[in-house]
């Protein structure tokens, strides 16, 4: 293919890209944006392979069914709770991908190679180990097969630098070696690249891996446009620039919902906080005669505004079935019934919204922190269902604490507040939460499912 003709093809796939990206940003041409940037992006290989004129090769056809049908039967069997880890691999493969072009490169022709393009294959090597390395940990936290919380390691901060100060001194030592050595060092790099990676993501807790997956997205991405850089392919890089682009200002929108730095998140400092009393005390005979005496079936009939809360816990016990249920009952009812979305609700960027989705919660229902932050003082009934650190006024008040200054839902300022948790616990910031001793809350602990199947049997009676 003509050169000129690459470039115009490959500017118009990156346009489409950029707009599939930007249709994703509206629930509504969400599936469509999705469906656009994967043409899109099918259409670029094409190209690529084109270009090169080895579209016709059997086993780079066979690479691409076997990925194909692999990519196919995950996607089916992935349930929506268990999306945030596959979204945390996909990042993962994108980023080691990007990690074995550039050592392929590197054992074949590095002495070919000039030095800018030496010096992007080790970048490329950097970048897609510790996001290859990070995104396993991440997955394995979202799917709890590890510990959630945050793991320090004893002298974590030493072996953290001294892994990232020892890679970065053998890349550039390999700029001035020959082949064979550069091969060995740039192994070596790999290495520690995937070593740092691990010791990067164990310490991030699970309350911030929205913002974890977000960056390692961003990183995924930069290691393909730095690997075009080392192959001297434009397309990658005009590609993986727009991927880690979207990826880093999501990461930006994420740290600024929770009001901490980027820094504070990769810390790992909430790993340092424990709560004073620890677990929160079941309530007193003192402390339940103090709450209101206000007959549930009498709330529940006089509620004419009611704002659900939906957060990990709702995910967990797969009870939005069952919240979709409460919003078909009261709007047959005549009640107004939205959804407040806290940013960093669940385990990825739009976890609750996907959630919602799933059982055709109406987009227009779903209402960001910002928009209905001020409508809890006008709620009648506010539901809260398995989210704790996101409703937790605490973040207003105890300072010294990871939450403190992050904004949180106004959940406490509604008339009343039926609370779903599975217990009384703090969330993953270890911070207690004093919505549970408020007067006018209802708490109704269990399993979200079962106990939101008794409130529809409340509901029924009180309409009854």
């Amino acid at each position: 293919m003509q050169q000129p003709i690459y470039i115009v093809v490959s500017i118009v796939l990156s346009a489409l890209v950029l707009l599939g990206i930007r249709w994703m940003s509206s629930p509504r041409s969400a599936v469509w944006g999705n469906r656009l940037s994967a043409l899109s992006m099918f259409a670029a290989v094409l190209l690529v392979l084109w270009s090169q004129n080895i579209i016709s090769l059997p086993l780079l056809w066979a690479g691409i069914a076997a990925g194909g049908l692999i990519g196919y039967f995950l996607a089916v069997r992935a349930t929506m709770l268990q999306m945030p880890q596959m979204v945390a691999l996909l990042n993962g493969l994108g980023g080691g991908a990007s990690a074995l072009v550039a050592l392929i490169e590197i054992v074949e022709k590095y002495a070919a190679l000039e030095l800018f393009n030496q010096v992007s294959s080790q970048l490329a090597l950097i970048v897609g180990g510790v996001t290859l390395s990070g995104s396993i940990i991440a997955a394995l936290k979202l799917d709890r097969r590890i510990a959630q919380r945050p793991v320090i390691l004893r002298g974590h901060a030493f072996l953290a630098g001294g892994s990232a100060v020892l890679m970065l001194a053998l890349a550039a030592v390999t700029l001035f070696t020959g082949a064979p050595l550069a091969t060995a060092f740039s192994v070596a790099v790999v290495l520690l690249a995937l070593i740092y990676g691990i010791l990067f993501a164990i310490r991030v807790g699970g309350a911030d891996m929205p913002i974890t997956i977000s960056l390692l997205n961003s990183f995924s991405g930069l290691a393909g446009a730095i690997c075009g850089f080392t192959i001297g392919e434009p397309l990658l890089v005009a590609v993986g620039a727009i991927v880690g682009a979207s990826g880093l200002i999501l990461t930006q929108i994420m740290c600024r919902a929770m009001n901490r730095s980027l820094a504070h998140v990769l810390s790992g400092s909430i790993a340092g906080y424990k709560s004073a009393g620890g677990e929160t005390e079941p309530e007193s005979e003192e402390e339940t005669e103090d709450r209101e005496e206000v007959p549930v079936e009498q709330i529940l009939a006089k509620a004419r505004k009611v704002i659900i809360v939906p957060g990990y816990g709702m995910a967990l016990a797969q009870a939005q079935g069952k919240v979709k249920d409460l919003l078909d009952f009261w709007e047959a009812q005549g009640v107004e019934v939205k959804f407040a979305i806290h940013p960093v609700a669940g385990r990825m960027p739009g976890h609750m919204n996907v959630l919602l989705a799933e059982v055709d919660v109406p987009y227009d229902k779903l209402c960001e922190m910002d928009q209905i932050n001020p409508e809890f003082a006008e709620a009648d009934l506010a539901v809260v269902i398995g989210a704790c650190d996101v409703v937790n006024p605490a973040a207003n008040t105890v300072e010294g604490t990871p939450i403190y200054g992050m904004p949180v839902l106004k959940v406490e300022e509604a008339k009343h507040i039926f609370i779903y948790n599975l217990d009384l616990n703090p969330g993953y910031s270890g911070v207690e939460n004093p919505l549970y001793k408020m007067k006018h809350v209802r708490l109704c602990l269990g399993d979200a499912k079962e106990t939101l199947a008794g409130l529809l049997q409340e509901l029924a009676e009180a309409f009854g």
